[in-house]
């Protein structure tokens, strides 16, 4: 009897699901009832685009998706091709079209890579039914895809998998043999299936590839954490790319931490972003941005911390560095919040550039020389120090075409409530005056 030929194909792709029913995690799409369910199993596709991180399965499903609906694959990856490999593969299809051999699915993985040019080089293909258009993006579709593709895709949203959803995965790769990892045995242990899990990040790529090296490695077919140790050696690595979703949405969730007074959680989305790799100098000048804006005047030592720790992280750099803008994170947490300021310069600023460019009024402006003096530069001009109470009540600031405005209504929260007291009693000593 002759042996069977030796799949060497990566263990991920041996695993690749034959049927929808295989698929790991996403029954918010692929549960029963689910707008996607419904039109793979009617075989009516459309055209999509299918956003997730890595390793969530986006390949595979549009392979599934051409399957069922014996649709021919054509797979194009943005990394690489250009457009005249997008005309080859429109042409095939449309040949296919017109012979009556059915549908096409164009996938093209990595399509936030594509440029304008490249990307409206789909549209007329789209838009007559030449191919089903799948793209795959790890990016924001609303920011990586142009206009006129966006509108004729439906997007949807793959989510990494969940700690049980890998477990599955690592059974069924454990079970399955001849799929899998081809050994007439193999077990896994608790604590090792939890190190997987934790490595892979909801990764499934990561998880299977880990276990087939794991696998390759033991002599006798029991993976244990000393096994996993040296295969899992670097540590699991979080999703973190310093410049893409994943990136301003670590920093938003940290920002609005700080804001909502939570120093836990404050801390642990600035150790996510520092674990992940990004640049310490950046976070650090993030928080003097979150002082100003949502502590302000409640309490000022806010923005002095925040500076401190930032020139801490130039002059020591890590770790002590990074200690001093988990201090100042902390602090910033737990100080007394206000946005006054940060609303006053935004009205004021709206004012600024809506009004023109109007002159500074002749009271307020400065007379240094005699021809500026005779032209009545500083007249009327009242010197604040010399007035009671070292306030000049009634004073106008303001441009002589403009109405007075108010802009900073300080809040009752630190030392923003002494401050609104001040401003009371100045404001109403204007208003006699006036």
């Amino acid at each position: 009897m002759a042996e069977r030929a030796i799949d060497t194909r990566p263990l991920a792709d041996r695993m690749r699901p034959s049927h929808l029913d295989e698929v790991a995690g996403h029954l918010h799409l692929l549960g029963e009832g689910k707008p996607l369910r419904r039109a793979i199993e009617a075989g009516q596709l459309h055209s999509m685009v299918f956003w997730g991180p890595p390793g969530t399965g986006k390949t595979t499903l549009a392979r599934l998706l051409a399957n069922h609906t014996d649709a021919e694959f054509i797979t194009l990856s943005a990394v690489l091709a250009g457009v005249k490999d997008i005309r080859l593969a429109t042409e095939t299809a449309s040949a296919r079209k017109l012979a009556g051999l059915g549908d096409t699915v164009l996938f093209v993985d990595e399509v936030h890579r594509f440029n304008k040019a490249q990307q409206d080089a789909f549209l007329p293909h789209i838009e007559d039914g030449t191919i089903i258009f799948i793209g795959a993006t790890t990016e924001n579709p609303s920011f990586e895809l142009n206009n006129a593709l966006l509108s004729r895709l439906r997007v949807y949203v793959l989510k990494s998998l969940n700690g049980n959803e890998l477990r599955s995965l690592i059974a069924r790769a454990i079970e399955d043999v001849e799929c899998g990892l081809g050994r007439s045995s193999l077990s896994v242990d608790e604590e090792a299936i939890d190190a997987l899990v934790n490595y892979a990040d909801g990764d499934a790529r990561r998880v299977l590839g880990a276990l087939e090296l794991a696998a390759d490695l033991t002599l006798d077919g029991q993976i244990n954490v000393q096994v996993l140790s040296e295969v899992l050696a670097g540590g699991a690595v979080r999703r973190f790319d310093k410049g893409g979703d994943a990136f301003y949405e670590q920093i938003s969730a940290l920002h609005k931490s700080v804001r909502g007074s939570s120093p836990d959680a404050a801390l642990y989305w600035l150790c996510r972003m520092l674990d992940g790799g990004c640049d310490p100098l950046y976070v650090a000048r993030r928080v003097v941005r979150m002082a100003s804006e949502d502590i302000g005047n409640a309490d000022p030592r806010g923005l002095a911390l925040a500076l401190d720790a930032w020139q801490a992280q130039e002059r020591l750099g890590s770790p002590e560095g990074e200690l001093a803008i988990a201090q100042a994170v902390v602090y910033l947490a737990v100080a007394p919040k206000s946005n006054a300021v940060y609303t006053a310069f935004k009205a004021a600023m709206a004012d600024a550039k809506s009004n023109g460019s109007l002159e500074v009024p002749m009271h307020l402006r400065n007379a240094p020389t005699k021809l500026m003096k005779d032209m009545a530069y500083g007249d009327g001009y009242r010197y604040a120090h010399n007035e009671e109470g070292g306030y000049a009540a009634g004073e106008n600031y303001f441009p002589d075409e403009m109405k007075p405005a108010e802009y900073y209504y300080p809040v009752d929260q630190g030392l923003e409530i002494r401050i609104a007291e001040k401003m009371t009693k100045l404001r109403r000593m204007d208003k006699r005056q006036g």
